[in-house]
């Protein structure tokens, strides 16, 4: 049995999410479709994170185990061909030791949300952006992204179906970039609950329409409460960018 480490880029629109669902087609589920279809085994594909429907992906970490003897890049090559029309493509594949775990082995994961701040329709990027017509200060959105860098309770930001043991995490960064129309939030934690870098975007767009201070937003995060949650963003915008592991994975 061997141990293959896939980066993995996904356009979310047409799944229900990464995870397997009763009620319609994930990624997780195309991956393993085609590893069957290529070795004859059931193949589970394990991820660094559960990406929720709509939401994209340009380097997902994932692994599988496969007895069938082949080489990396012809696996690569399969899947790929396997995949199609699926927009999932797989970007590297690596033998990685038997104890290298997509999920558990992961000591960070990063993600950036895309927003176009004009008011003509979007055309090329719809889908794969937040479009907000009302002008983002981006100087106020990265003073009350500033608020949230730390180790906090993030129970605002978080659904109220996350299952997630403790709402406590430390968020590493939270940067705002503007470049022209394209406002870019990059957030990277060792972890995430369920919705939160969707949640904390949805609140710094209020800051940036002028709708709420950065103080409203520290407050907000203080309240350690759902209910004081201003607004989530949808997962148009949203990419998952990549995962850090030890230098020996």
């Amino acid at each position: 049995m061997t141990r293959f480490a896939l980066t993995v880029e996904y356009d979310g629109r047409p799944f229900m999410g990464w995870q397997r669902q009763a009620h319609g087609p994930s990624v997780q589920q195309a991956l393993e479709e085609a590893a069957q279809a290529i070795t004859g085994e059931a193949v589970q594909v394990h991820a660094a994170g559960r990406t929720d429907a709509g939401v994209h992906a340009l380097a997902m970490r994932a692994h599988c185990d496969i007895a069938k003897p082949i080489a990396p890049f012809r696996l690569m090559e399969a899947l790929n061909a396997r995949l199609r029309p699926n927009p999932v493509a797989v970007l590297g594949c690596a033998v990685v030791a038997d104890d290298w775990h997509a999920r558990f082995s992961c000591l960070g994961r990063a993600y950036e949300y895309r927003i176009v701040n004009r008011r003509a329709p979007l055309t090329f990027e719809k889908g794969l952006a937040w479009q907000v017509p009302q002008p983002l200060d981006t100087a106020a959105m990265a003073e009350g992204a500033a608020q949230l860098v730390g180790r906090h309770d993030f129970t605002t930001f978080r659904s109220a179906h996350c299952q997630a043991d403790s709402p406590v995490r430390t968020l590493d960064r939270l940067d705002v970039i503007r470049e022209g129309d394209l406002v870019v939030i990059e957030a990277a934690a060792r972890s995430f609950l369920h919705h939160q870098v969707r949640s904390m975007v949805g609140c710094l767009a209020l800051v940036g329409m002028g709708r709420w201070t950065p103080g409203d937003l520290a407050d907000a995060l203080v309240a350690a409460d759902r209910t004081r949650l201003g607004l989530n963003a949808p997962p148009d915008g949203l990419f998952f960018t990549g995962a850090t592991y030890p230098v020996s994975g």
